[in-house]
């Protein structure tokens, strides 16, 4: 009984062992995940975001929500408040974007994408004019963007919007 033990725990060892290496290792072969660039994922992501522009103008807000996946690991940051989460963005997404009547620049400004294998980070400077009714606002952020590849397309899963120091003159 006590062999027949030790054989089993042997080779449940080996297979827990065997897992970890195949983990380890599951990275295909010649792939340098920090410094690839992987140019065709950059362009799906960056399609996204042109997606998510259009549906802001043309104030489709079901399709603006979309591009997030909402669940219990989605986190926004913006302009130095506590992190919120799903509900609080998706209200947020609606209201503010759903009173948005003319879009008149929606710019992003040294436009960054990088692709971590499923993840991607998009970085900008916003330059964006909205009006809501007669009133003009200007966002200049600093905005990332998160974005997970779920299989059914790149998916927000964290944004983070904080003012942009304007350069000294």
């Amino acid at each position: 009984m006590k062999a027949k033990l030790t054989v089993v725990a042997i080779v449940a060892l080996g297979v827990f062992f065997a897992n970890c290496v195949k983990s380890a290792n599951a990275q295909e072969p010649g792939i340098d995940i920090v410094n690839d660039e992987f140019p065709e994922k950059q362009q799906e992501v960056l399609e996204t975001f042109g997606a998510i522009a259009q549906s802001i103008k043309d104030g489709d807000m079901d399709k603006l929500i979309s591009f997030h996946a909402y669940g219990p690991k989605f986190t926004e940051f913006k302009n130095g408040a506590p992190r919120n989460g799903d509900v609080a963005n998706e209200e947020h997404e609606r209201n503010v974007f759903g009173s948005v009547t003319e879009v008149v620049k929606f710019d992003a400004q040294d436009l960054k994408i990088a692709v971590y294998g499923d993840v991607a980070n998009l970085t900008f400077h916003s330059d964006f004019q909205l009006k809501f009714g007669e009133d003009l606002v200007v966002v200049n952020d600093q905005i990332t963007l998160l974005f997970v590849d779920t299989g059914k397309g790149w998916k927000m899963v964290h944004e983070h919007h904080s003012p942009l120091t304007p350069k000294p003159l």
